[in-house]
């Protein structure tokens, strides 16, 4: 795993376990702080023992520079989470999408008509294209400078998605009527950034998922929680994606099970 701050991280205890329970003796995973600057240089020096990289900020978008191939949904999403390495070079692609849609529908989620995304980066990238494949094209997008959401525009017109961008977050009263009425809120912010929307005038049948998982709940999600809606964590979108990652790393089917229970046991041992 690689990126900054990855410390915190509970990538290496979903893969290990993936490991495990797959009889792959010798696999190991590790966690390396790796900024921007870094990756280009560190992705040369590695050998052919190395299987692939699991990658998060700030590394998403830069991930397809250093790639050989990438996918068609990381190069229309514009970003990458995963680096499969192999006799044929490296390999980009994104298993955020899968991620989000799993645990969206883990919440009940089916089909959704209006949606609010929180933030432009990488990850929100990644909420568009998980969107779509729910249904909802035209996305209300909410982020402190508009002007910086350049590569999300971008990348909703490859997804052809129509996302309304209001740079509304510097003002949490108004952002906080905006989340009024959606089907589903997905925060991509860092950790407290979306602290002052948790008192939003939630509807009980919003289902909100917010992709940061440590601290749990975060004080949005316990907002959103209080008012009856449901709620989706960012452990659920970590299995999913995770899942899906040890497919393309190992070539086997990812072992959902012992990846849960691993999940499961590990967040028992935080609380």
């Amino acid at each position: 795993m690689l990126g900054s701050p990855v410390r915190h991280s509970l990538s290496p205890v979903l893969h290990r376990a993936a490991y495990a329970a797959l009889g792959l003796e010798g696999w190991s995973y590790e966690v390396v702080e790796t900024g921007e600057a870094d990756l280009a240089g560190f992705v040369a020096g590695l050998d052919a023992s190395w299987a692939g990289l699991s990658l998060t900020m700030p590394l998403k978008r830069v991930a397809l520079d250093v790639a050989d191939t990438v996918s068609p949904l990381a190069e229309a999403v514009g970003a990458a989470n995963t680096l499969v390495l192999g006799p044929d070079g490296r390999h980009a692609d994104n298993t955020d999408v899968v991620g989000i849609v799993g645990a969206l529908r883990a919440a009940g989620v089916e089909k959704v008509e209006q949606a609010v995304v929180l933030g432009a980066g990488g990850t929100a990238q990644a909420a568009l294209a998980a969107l779509r494949e729910l249904g909802a094209a035209e996305p209300t997008v909410l982020v402190r400078e508009p002007r910086r959401a350049g590569e999300l525009l971008d990348a909703a017109e490859r997804l052809d998605v129509r996302p309304d961008v209001r740079g509304v977050l510097t003002d949490a009263e108004l952002a906080a009527r905006l989340l009024d009425g959606a089907d589903v809120v997905l925060s991509t912010l860092p950790a407290g950034a979306a602290d002052e929307l948790a008192g939003a005038r939630w509807r009980d049948r919003t289902v909100v998922l917010d992709v940061v998982y440590a601290p749990w709940p975060t004080a949005l999600a316990a907002g959103a929680a209080v008012a009856g809606c449901r709620v989706a964590s960012g452990l659920d979108m970590l299995l999913h994606q995770a899942v899906a990652q040890v497919e393309l790393m190992t070539g086997h089917e990812g072992p959902v099970g012992a990846m849960r229970a691993a999940l499961d046991a590990a967040v028992r041992d935080w609380t």
